[in-house]
């Protein structure tokens, strides 16, 4: 028997290995279910309770169950949400092995027949299963056109357009239009498509919301769309704007959205403006609430003496009878000088004041005058 060689030998080694360790990860990967719906019923009347159950779903997913009309497992929901019941909707969260038990009541959804039971995650990866339910007494109406050969692709780089305004910076929803170009890369028309328009602000996941565009796209022809959306009052930071067609992501755009300076301002200004009022209003308040100094005895107040008034008359211009010349006289008030004050004396009033022919100053002038 010929030897084996060695290299030969480590070969056969390293390929035992790797196929026992391949071997468990493909049989995990094979046992990993798909995500799967099942009714307690296949048929239930108006309002009756409809037990769903799922298997296969991610772990502590958040999902939403609704109840639509027209629409198919095959083509799903045609008109978007807006052919669900949105107001008996369920919500539910998956186990730890991706499993979930919910009641749902069989509402009558906006549009006729035929009607699934729609099943979606809310946040992160995206899955949705629909699953066919008959609703008696529920109209049933033929599906649209079929549009599904019809593949949208997007051309160009999307753009935001728009612009914020005052209000947006006193906390006013911001508001952009997304607009793109897309093309039809399918052998059939799509007719009003309907998009999914999604928001994300840091690591959120996006939040989507369904959006109608009104227009036919043949194949091979290519078309401009535009959709409006705002995000909520007071939104600040880094957004991200995605965009779905058919649970398929066709495009991104970062956005970042300014802080409303406004806001902080005004919350400046109420906090100055707000204490000063308040101090004012109470300083009022203290001034008319305090005592008032009427009931007190006021101290008395010293008031001046007035003095009567005397008028001084100079002597008249004349020789003295010694024989010098008198000073002249100074003029009278209406000669043209200004009027003199009169000297208030307060031994004299005016009726006894001395005057020229008084006998006491003559006889004292002519004695003083004789050698």
């Amino acid at each position: 028997m010929t030897p084996r060689p060695r290299g030969a030998t480590l070969a056969l080694l390293l390929l035992g290995l790797l196929g026992a360790v391949a071997a468990p990860l493909a049989h995990a990967d094979a046992g990993q279910p798909a995500p799967a719906v099942a009714l307690s019923r296949p048929e239930a009347a108006k309002g009756a309770d409809v037990t769903v159950t799922g298997t296969g779903w991610r772990p502590g997913a958040l999902l939403m169950l609704l109840v639509c009309g027209q629409s198919s497992p095959d083509r799903g929901v045609i008109g978007g949400t807006n052919s669900c019941a949105n107001a008996d909707g369920q919500a539910v969260t998956t186990d730890a092995k991706g499993a979930f038990s919910k009641v749902l009541p069989a509402a009558p959804p906006p549009k006729p027949c035929p009607c699934v039971v729609h099943v979606a995650t809310v946040q992160g990866e995206q899955a949705v299963v629909d699953t066919e339910l008959k609703i008696t007494g529920q109209p049933v109406a033929p599906l649209p056109d079929q549009s599904g050969d019809g593949k949208l692709a997007v051309l160009a780089e999307p753009r935001l357009d728009g612009d914020s305004s005052v209000l947006t910076w006193f906390g006013a929803p911001p508001a952009r239009t997304l607009v793109f170009t897309v093309g039809n890369l399918g052998s059939a028309p799509v007719k009003d498509p309907v998009f999914q328009l999604g928001t994300a602000h840091g690591v959120f996941a996006p939040q989507w919301e369904d959006r109608q565009w009104k227009g036919t796209v043949q194949p091979g022809q290519k078309a401009e769309i535009k959709l409006d959306f705002e995000l909520s009052a007071g939104a600040h930071g880094d957004y991200q704007v995605s965009l779905q067609y058919a649970h398929k992501l066709l495009a991104t755009e970062p956005w970042g959205v300014d802080r409303p300076w406004g806001v902080t301002l005004f919350w400046i200004l109420l906090c100055l403006v707000v204490p000063a009022a308040v101090f004012r209003i109470g300083m009022a308040v203290v001034d008319r609430l305090r005592p008032r100094e009427s009931g007190r005895a006021r101290p008395a107040r010293h008031r001046g003496v007035r003095l009567p008034g005397l008028t001084l008359r100079p002597p008249k211009q004349g020789p003295d009878p010694a024989g010098r010349e008198r000073p002249p006289a100074a003029p009278e008030p209406g000669e043209g000088a200004p009027p003199r004050a009169t000297a208030a004396l307060p031994w004299f009033t005016p009726d006894s004041a001395p005057s020229e022919n008084h006998p006491t100053r003559s006889r004292r002038s002519t004695t003083k005058g004789n050698p």
